[in-house]
């Protein structure tokens, strides 16, 4: 760990290893992203697509992950919307209860 309190890790991700300076807290994390990154990369490899390098395969993994955040960031959206529909019902009842009561 350094002075500003970053602790030193490498991570190998398509056979390369690069040197990052972290948060101690996050190292699972970054590991479980490593890991993540390698088991895409290894699978588009095991496709053996014709005239794909390694490069391609590191593409299309970086266009996998990006639609699956893509795809839960929207689902969240959407969430969120639900939410405040509910909370506009909510306000709703209440008012309807409190008017009841008087």
């Amino acid at each position: 760990m350094d002075n500003s309190g970053k602790q030193s890790i490498k991570l190998k991700i398509g056979g390369k290893e690069y040197s990052l300076s972290i948060d101690p807290a996050k190292e699972e994390l970054y590991r479980a992203a490593e890991r993540e990154v390698n088991a895409y990369v290894a699978k588009f490899e095991k496709a053996r697509i014709d005239g794909f390098a390694k490069q391609d395969c590191l593409a299309l993994t970086a266009l996998q992950l990006a639609i699956s955040n893509l795809g839960m960031a929207r689902s969240r959206e959407v969430g969120d919307e639900d939410v405040k529909r509910l909370a506009s019902l909510s306000n709703r009842i209440s008012e309807y209860l409190d008017d009841l009561k008087s």
